[in-house]
Order: C-alpha cells, then sequence, then structure tokens
C-alpha cells in the first residue's frame, strides 16, 4: 500500500482530550515534514461522515481514552474499511479493561498483583483490602480516578462514593506495589528500551507527573541490573503478544529492590495508545533504539492496517 494521505484522529470528548491534541499535532507536524499529506481530524460524534468524505489512505490514531482507545473507533474504522494505526478492536477493549487483561497476562505467566473487582458503592466503613492499597477505575487512562490508600489511613477513602466521582462504578482495588516505575514499549515484535519514570513532586506517576512539564524524569536505560532490565523487555513483549496488541504498545511495572537486586517485578498494564509527543516515554524509547520520530511515526504509518 501506498500511503500519501492521513488523516489524524486527535481530541475527541474524553478526559484525555488535552493530551490527545497534544499527540496529535506533534505527530501531524513530523509526518508532514515526512512528506505526508496530513488532515488532523478533531473526532466528534459525526466522525463517520467526515472520514467517509475524507477518504485518507491510513488514519492515525492519537485518541486516548474511551472510544478512542477501547475498540469503538478501531470498529468504526474497520467498518469503514480505513487502515488505522496501533491495536485492533479486541486487544483496545481488552487492554482498557484493566481487570479483564489483568486476567489476561496471568493466565500467560506475567506477575501481577492482587485485586478485587467492586462496584464502588460496595466500599463500606471496612477496608476492602489491607492497605496500602491502590483505587483505579476499571475504564480510564491517564492515572485518571486513581487513589492511593495509605497503610495510616483508617477507612476507604470517601471519594470513591461521592458524587464527585466520574470515572464509572466498577473499580479495582490493588494490593500497592512498593519500589520504582519502570515502562516499556513495544514496536512490532521488539520490546525497545527500558525507563524508569520518577515522578518529581508526586507520591506516584499521575497525571501531571506525566504530562506537565518538569512532572517526572526519565532515565533511559534504566539503571537496573542486566537481568532485571531483560526481564522488563521479555514481559513487556509477552503482554503485547497475550493481549493481541499491534503496532505499538507500552507496558508499565513497578519493581521492588528494597530488600534484594532481583526483588518483585510487577505487571500493572498495558497502554495501547500510549502518549505521542517528541518527550512521550515510547517515542524516547524509539530514538534511543536508533529512530529518529519521523522515521518512528512513519513506520507506524506504513504498518497500518484493517483486521488488527
Amino acid at each position: 500500500m501506498s500511503v500519501k494521505h492521513v488523516a489524524m484522529l486527535m481530541g475527541g470528548f474524553s478526559s484525555e482530550r488535552p493530551v490527545s491534541l497534544s499527540s496529535g499535532n506533534a505527530c501531524a507536524d513530523a509526518l508532514e515534514a515526512e512528506g505526508y499529506k496530513v488532515t488532523r481530524v478533531d473526532v466528534g460524534h459525526d466522525i463517520a461522515n467526515v472520514l467517509s468524505e475524507l477518504k485518507p489512505d491510513v488514519a492515525f490514531n492519537a485518541l486516548h481514552g474511551p472510544f478512542g482507545e477501547d475498540g469503538t473507533i478501531q470498529g468504526l474504522l474497520e467498518f469503514l474499511q480505513i487502515p488505522y494505526t496501533h491495536s485492533g478492536v479486541l486487544a483496545s477493549a481488552l487492554a482498557m479493561d484493566k481487570a479483564q487483561a489483568k486476567i489476561i497476562a496471568k493466565a500467560a505467566g506475567i506477575p501481577v498483583a492482587e485485586q478485587r473487582l467492586m462496584n464502588r458503592f460496595d466500599f463500606t466503613s471496612a477496608h476492602p483490602l489491607a492497605p496500602p492499597y491502590v483505587v483505579k477505575p476499571v475504564r480510564e487512562g491517564s492515572s485518571f480516578g486513581v487513589v492511593m490508600v495509605k497503610e495510616d489511613q483508617s477507612h476507604p477513602p470517601q471519594i470513591i462514593t461521592s458524587e464527585e466521582w466520574r470515572y464509572g462504578d466498577a473499580v479495582m482495588v490493588e494490593r500497592y506495589v512498593y519500589g520504582r516505575e519502570l515502562t516499556c514499549g513495544v514496536m512490532g515484535d521488539v520490546a525497545l528500551g527500558v525507563t524508569e519514570v520518577v515522578p518529581q513532586g508526586h507520591a506516584f506517576y499521575d497525571y501531571d507527573s506525566k504530562y506537565v512539564k518538569g512532572g517526572s524524569k526519565h532515565i533511559i536505560p534504566a539503571q537496573i541490573s542486566p537481568n532485571i532490565y531483560q526481564k522488563v523487555q521479555t514481559l513487556a513483549l509477552k503482554a503485547h503478544q497475550a493481549i493481541g496488541c499491534r503496532g505499538v504498545s507500552r507496558s508499565d511495572f513497578r519493581y521492588d529492590d528494597r530488600f534484594s537486586e532481583n526483588g518483585e517485578l510487577i505487571w500493572l498494564e498495558v497502554n495501547t495508545q500510549p502518549g505521542m509527543t517528541p518527550t512521550s516515554l515510547v517515542p524516547e524509547m524509539a530514538v534511543h533504539a536508533g529512530h529518529s520520530f519521523g522515521e518512528f511515526l512513519k513506520w507506524m504509518v506504513e504498518d497500518a492496517s484493517c483486521l488488527r
């Protein structure tokens, strides 16, 4: 397939709209510099009509969050028979549902933390797990709605059952894993380098750590032993394949080396739509592997297909 015209799908209507716009514009600029015609499409509910008229060779999916990375837009692109980047319908839906993704990962032999799947209204005055633990919305990205419960907290977090909560009723309660934040991208069938993410002034890698300037420091290659480094790469590729991802994905891990170098390595989740600005984690990993940002995006465009 000769790709000349790329529709950059960006924006949308999830909580992650600003992130998507940032990713989309960065990718559009880089692909134009590589010689592609790029049409920037701020995705609305009329997207099927817009794409039918536009007739691009490829849709570059720079959407984040629900609708953009949960299999919905992927199904629409399949229906319209427009080749697209990243993962297909099933893998996108599975990866977006953290609880289902963990079932698949565990079955593939990937170490995961103990968890409970709950309705948020089932939170009572008693802790569902012994603290410390983490409460996560089942179907959100970019750490939206993540609540950490510390060891000395006497009761469950009240925000979960309050009217202010806007992340759905299904939540995952997961044992808190101490340690360092490691992440590893996958490009096709190759694991990229391992990055350690060090939040600056934040308790964990939350939304501000990810997207606010100076919110975190990225150390690539991560300063860990070679056997742990290789293990992270192996598990990232295994998760990518077990869940059925295509194109680019990124797996996140916690590594507790407080008591020994081998320590505990726990897989947290796979992200099928990782951030795509030049300073985002996966593009940094691609550069570390010898691919410029433009070359990396060109590979993604040429890799696009239907039936992913």
